[in-house]
């Protein structure tokens, strides 16, 4: 009987300690973007929501939301739906596509490419609304509800 063939030390894993590739960062990606858009959409459902209980509470509600703080939030979810577009065609070229799995790599650089050229022109002049103009002077003001939009209302 011969001895067993020799095995070499074990190779260092390739990428991080999850060893995941580009594949793997897109799919945390992906999954992250989208619950973030979910809460969005919650929070979007249940404040306009409050427009049919109580005008004078959506309006309380929706002040809230002119501050410096919620126009980074509002630039953030900008780049959380565009980012998630972008892998959403990046999906579907994999799995539509019959050369998909073997570039997947390349169009995910595609995709964040896609995604900047997208967001930056949008970053620039939200950034300057945010930073820039003076509230007493901004030629569209708040929208205030006086009364309920729906006839028959309170």
């Amino acid at each position: 009987m011969s001895a067993p063939p020799q095995v070499g030390p074990a190779k260092a894993p390739v990428g991080t300690l999850y060893r995941g590739r580009a594949g793997m960062w897109a799919w945390v990606m992906h999954r992250i973007t989208g619950f973030l858009i979910f809460l969005f959409l919650l929070v979007h459902v249940l404040d306009t929501a409050m427009v049919r209980v109580s005008p004078e509470t959506y309006n309380a509600a929706i002040s809230t939301y002119a501050n410096w703080v919620m126009g980074f939030v509002e630039a953030g979810l900008v780049v959380a739906i565009v980012l998630h577009a972008a892998n959403g065609l990046r999906i579907v070229a994999v799995g539509f596509w019959s050369k998909g799995t073997k570039f997947q790599h390349q169009l995910l650089l595609a995709g964040v490419a896609l995604a900047v050229v997208l967001v930056l022109p949008f970053l620039v002049v939200h950034m300057s609304h945010i930073f820039g103009s003076d509230p007493e002077s901004d030629p569209t003001p708040p929208i205030t509800i006086t009364s309920s939009p729906i006839p028959g209302g309170n």
